[in-house]
């Protein structure tokens, strides 16, 4: 990691430099497990060459569904499994996220989630919310793409604080 004005972040441990294999985070809520499970399903062949982490009950369905998958499976999203998440997103440890979300439930953990998202955001982490973005991101050539996390955070790092 270089930090000063620009951040770079290669997750190398797992990704050797110029290799395609990718960490991916599939999360989903309660309401959206099923149809993170028949995504997964549908894409097995194309995820099996990633390492793959999932939030509790759904990596754990996952798997269920998809034996010959390698899931890792973190803490449920309201127990910490978000908050490791966006750990291993500040880390540049995650490449895509892919967080099947439902808009229509309200969520205990919902600054969780904001969280999350917002790490994803600043750490220029691929997010996809939805089925049909979902498939855009795993049909895109850049999907299989050595990847490189940037982040300029330097007008904040080097911020005069009043009072100090």
């Amino acid at each position: 990691m270089l930090c000063g004005n620009l951040c770079i972040i290669r997750w190398e441990e797992n990704n050797k430099p110029n290799t395609m294999k990718k960490n991916i985070a599939i999360v989903a809520h309660d309401k959206m497990k099923p149809q993170a499970i028949s995504w997964t399903t549908e894409h097995a062949a194309k995820l099996q060459s990633h390492a793959i982490f999932a939030t509790g009950t759904t990596g754990k369905l996952i798997q269920a569904a998809n034996p010959s998958l390698a899931i890792t499976a973190l803490k449920s999203g309201p127990l910490g499994g978000d908050q490791q998440l966006g750990a291993m997103i500040a880390e540049g440890k995650l490449d895509i996220l892919f967080f099947f979300t439902d808009p229509m439930t309200p969520q205990p953990h919902d600054v969780d989630i904001k969280a999350l998202l917002r790490l994803s955001t600043m750490y220029n982490c691929v997010v996809a919310c939805n089925i049909a973005t979902a498939d855009f991101v795993i049909h895109s050539p850049l999907f299989e793409q050595p990847q490189v996390h940037q982040a300029d955070f330097a007008d904040y790092a080097l911020r005069e604080v009043p009072n100090t």
